[in-house]
């Protein structure tokens, strides 16, 4: 069976011949397993079932400091793979007159054409990071968005409108690469829950993803979310709006064994092992259990890629993650 139909069967709820995986690492961590395998080309020989490419433009303006599309500006000092919104292009006086980005820009689609269409034996995705939330708060500020929501809700209705707008253009546009799926990226939780609650969730957001995801859908893409924190109360609706796969599938916030019994049918999980406890902090012996026990009882009869939570973070062990890496391909 080939990775990608593997995967296809996964997502479809049919059982495979082994669980299809994929693993992402922080800039941090690949450094560490480039040293570790004596091989800065490591990523290419692991296996992984995805091949991930971005809609977005991004250039480096300042030293450590990155500008996307919208003009929103990343520090880097710190995290170097995402970076710190610094400024705030977007207020209520001013979102009338601020200048979206042009969709149909070719640069924003850099990966697509570098591709020329051969994603290999994989599942082909393309990712839109920061689709809606954090779009919006990355342009007016997190503590000013979250306020508006009681305060001004015209304001973040306008905001989320005009996000929504221009994603539906720039999924028209990769829908005309040969892709499988769309990565939606937007974190909605903490560790201990939603941010702005359900309540907020279903005024602001759930209206609009429905039409992202059914966007997505109708032209025969299947629909991935990435959405970090404690958010299991939304995957009705999250099912409901179209949903196939959700990401990170975190073990620190939610019981996944579980979810795969109340969801499994109808929701495919692709993450689920520890970046915040098991690959820092674990031994090797952990490692290999956990990842073990999630191939066999969540991977069962499809439904499950196997993955980290999220890109290993910086501090997970060497020794760890190359036992990880071990058990997936040994299945």
């Amino acid at each position: 069976m080939s990775i990608r139909q593997r995967t296809i069967d996964a997502i479809e709820h049919r059982a495979t011949d082994s669980v299809p995986y994929h693993i992402r690492f922080t800039k941090g961590a690949r450094e560490k397993m480039a040293r570790l395998y004596g091989n800065p080309n490591f990523e290419a020989s692991l296996g992984n079932c995805l091949s991930v490419y971005r809609a977005r433009r991004l250039a480096e303006v300042r030293p450590n400091v990155w500008r996307d599309e919208f003009g929103v500006e990343w520090d880097r000092s710190v995290d170097a793979d995402i970076g710190v919104a610094v400024n705030t292009l977007v207020t209520p006086e001013t979102l009338s007159g601020f200048q979206f980005p042009d969709p149909d820009d070719p640069a924003i689609y850099t990966d697509f054409e570098a591709s020329a269409n051969e994603f290999g034996d994989t599942l082909a995705v393309a990712k839109l990071s920061y689709n809606l939330f954090e779009r919006a708060w990355s342009l007016a500020g997190m503590e000013n968005l979250l306020t508006a929501m009681i305060a001004d809700p015209a304001f973040v209705h306008e905001l989320l409108d005009r996000i929504a707008e221009y994603n539906l253009a720039v999924i028209d546009n990769v829908c005309k690469w040969n892709i499988d799926a769309i990565l939606f990226g937007d974190d909605w939780g903490h560790q201990g829950g939603l941010l702005m609650g359900p309540h907020l969730w279903r005024e602001f957001i759930k209206p609009r993803i429905a039409r992202l995801y059914q966007g997505a859908g109708a032209s025969g893409k299947y629909v991935f979310l990435h959405c970090c924190g404690r958010v299991q109360e939304l995957f009705d609706d999250l099912i409901e709006c179209g949903l196939d796969v959700f990401n990170p599938f975190q073990p620190e916030v939610m019981d996944v064994f579980d979810m795969k019994r109340q969801f499994g049918d109808r929701l495919t999980f692709y993450g689920g092992i520890s970046t915040q406890k098991t690959l820092p902090f674990g031994a090797v012996s952990d490692v290999r259990d956990e990842v073990r026990h999630l191939l066999d009882e969540v991977g069962a009869s499809g439904g499950y890629i196997a993955a980290p939570a999220h890109a290993i973070p910086p501090d997970a062990k060497p020794e760890n993650i190359a036992a990880m890496i071990e058990v997936l391909q040994n299945q």
